[in-house]
């Protein structure tokens, strides 16, 4: 059998449907890299998508600006509601107090999740949301069961409100999400996002003589036509 284009200019994207008829989403976004594809598939379904910003993991505040900028300038140009929930740095510590030795995917990235997720599921309670998801499980660097084991326990207490576990990985939704990064020159990331991450990467790049991590310089497109010359 021939093989499948899943590229953004071969892919036929499917017409998605919520899990049970749900009519309102608000969907947690963490970055514009990550949001962008799954963004895209939703308005191209037509669910009514809300993007909710909630990110106090995000160090420093400058980092936290400049990803939530580049998530609003796409939110813009789909025409899709933002929410932007702040930066609770404070509150964020205070719950991971303890865990900051933690590595990636260990206890303090559930810890994080669940703020996150918390914060959105009330929200969506709070505002006539019956469905939320995230982003986050996009990437391949993130545990899907935990960040899905997460949404659900967020969710579970408020009557009427469900989360949606769709894997945005499949049918080459991680390759899209790399592509679509690179036709719209998003700011390209080199961390997860909080202080610890920050400080475990340089320490991994230090180790392997590399130069620490420097912020808010590289954008997808600037990075490929660099490979270019």
């Amino acid at each position: 059998m021939p093989a499948v284009d899943y590229s953004l200019g071969g892919f036929k994207r499917p017409k998605l449907q919520t899990p049970n008829g749900e009519t309102k989403l608000l969907m947690h976004s963490c970055c514009a890299p990550c949001a962008g594809e799954i963004m895209e598939a939703l308005a191209a379904s037509e669910i009514e998508t809300t993007i909710f910003f909630y990110n106090p993991n995000i160090h420093p505040r400058e980092e936290y600006e400049l990803r939530k900028e580049e998530n609003i300038r796409f939110a813009q140009k789909l025409g899709m509601d933002f929410i932007d929930a702040d930066y609770d740095k404070d509150h964020w510590f205070d719950r991971v107090k303890g865990q900051e030795n933690e590595p990636e995917r260990g206890a303090r990235c559930t810890t994080c999740f669940d703020m996150r997720f918390e914060l959105t599921a009330q929200h969506a309670q709070a505002h006539g949301f019956d469905l939320i998801s995230s982003t986050l499980g996009i990437s391949r660097w993130k545990d899907m069961g935990q960040i899905n084991g997460c949404g659900a326990r967020a969710a579970n207490p408020y009557p009427g409100v469900s989360y949606w576990d769709f894997n945005w990985r499949k049918q080459g939704g991680s390759s899209r999400m790399l592509e679509l990064s690179k036709r719209e020159a998003f700011y390209q990331q080199e961390y997860c996002g909080c202080v610890y991450s920050l400080r475990d990467t340089n320490r991994w790049r230090e180790s392997r003589g590399r130069e620490k991590i420097e912020r808010g310089v590289k954008f997808y497109q600037a990075a490929m036509k660099s490979l270019d010359k």
